[in-house]
């Protein structure tokens, strides 16, 4: 009696550790495989490289060219100073009044900056630039008003801000014409839209040659391991089981694709930095190009991982069925 307990505990002991046996056992195959896997791409140094070259200067084009998209926006400012308006007073406001009028309207939150130019600046500037100075001086009264330049902030810049900007101006009793140039501020914009839409097209196409890069590379690593598939088969493997190793090698094509893009944009910007800071002096400005931040690399590396699994994971699904004992 005591010893059919005994045995009784000792079973369900047993049974109880049973599980913990197979986790352990499923994680270790996974460690296995995912190191092999590795190692095959080792010992095939050329052809791999190759793939994964050709996968990385897919996954760094379309990268670069977004890279590049930002530096333009910080290049123009984040396209703050892209749009001037231009508040011409009534002739009856004098450069007083202007100049109180310019005060109040400094205070408003759309505003950056204000510029008043009295009406003999704006006479000046106008002879200046119009080329009939001399024409001009001829009259009896100055027929320029007082105007009044205004830079909208960064959240203002865009084209229905600055619209609504403008018709508030337009109410100013002491103003007689608010002008802006729509069609500069819109055609700026609309050039950013199609650059950002141009990315996300180019960036999709390559996304796809990177599929069919790796799916292709699977699928001919299938084909070169097909006895042996079949002799897995044969002893009881299932699919899940044949499917692993190949699922890994495509992580391991899309990881190490997209290191490679990312350490192409690097040297890139790295042989680009040099003549872009000397230009940027002789226009007296600071202007560094800026390389991809923490969260670009992690998701230009967690696309590549991404790209690989799901090639890989296409090819094994399509060809790994047709594959069966006879």
């Amino acid at each position: 009696m005591k010893q059919s307990a005994k045995e009784n505990t000792t079973r369900g002991a047993a049974d109880a550790s049973r599980p913990n046996s197979r986790f352990t056992a499923y994680l270790l195959n996974h460690v296995q495989v995912f190191l092999s896997s590795l190692g095959k791409l080792y010992r095939s140094p050329l052809s791999n490289l190759m793939t994964i070259a050709v996968i990385g200067i897919a996954m760094a084009f379309p990268s670069g060219l977004y890279l590049l998209l930002q530096n333009l926006q910080t290049v123009s400012g984040g396209w703050n100073g892209a749009a001037q308006i231009s508040l011409f007073a009534k002739l009856s406001v004098n450069d007083a009044r202007a100049a109180e009028l310019g005060q109040q309207l400094r205070l408003m939150p759309e505003i950056k900056s204000l510029q008043v130019l009295s009406r003999d600046e704006a006479m000046t500037e106008f002879q200046s630039l119009s080329g009939f100075g001399e024409a001009l001086d001829v009259l009896d009264d100055n027929p320029l008003p007082a105007v009044l330049i205004i830079k909208p902030t960064e959240e203002s810049s865009t084209p229905a801000q600055i619209a609504i900007l403008v018709e508030k101006l337009r109410l100013i009793p002491e103003i007689e014409i608010a002008q802006l140039d729509m069609q500069w501020v819109k055609r700026l914009y609309t050039i950013m839209e199609i650059g950002q839409r141009g990315v996300f097209t180019i960036a999709g196409l390559l996304a796809l040659a990177v599929l069919l890069t790796v799916g292709n590379t699977i699928r001919l690593d299938i084909q070169s391991r097909r006895d042996e598939i079949v002799i897995v088969k044969l002893i009881g493997a299932t699919n899940a089981f044949i499917r692993r190793p190949f699922l890994y090698t495509g992580f391991w094509y899309g990881i190490l694709g997209a290191t490679m893009s990312w350490i192409m944009i690097e040297a890139s910007l790295g042989f680009l930095s040099g003549p872009v800071q000397h230009l940027a002096g002789l226009y007296n400005s600071s202007f560094t190009l800026s390389t991809l931040l923490w969260q670009d690399t992690l998701i230009l590396l967690g696309s590549g991982l991404s790209l690989g699994l799901i090639g890989s994971w296409i090819a094994v699904s399509r060809h790994l069925h047709e594959i069966e004992p006879r």
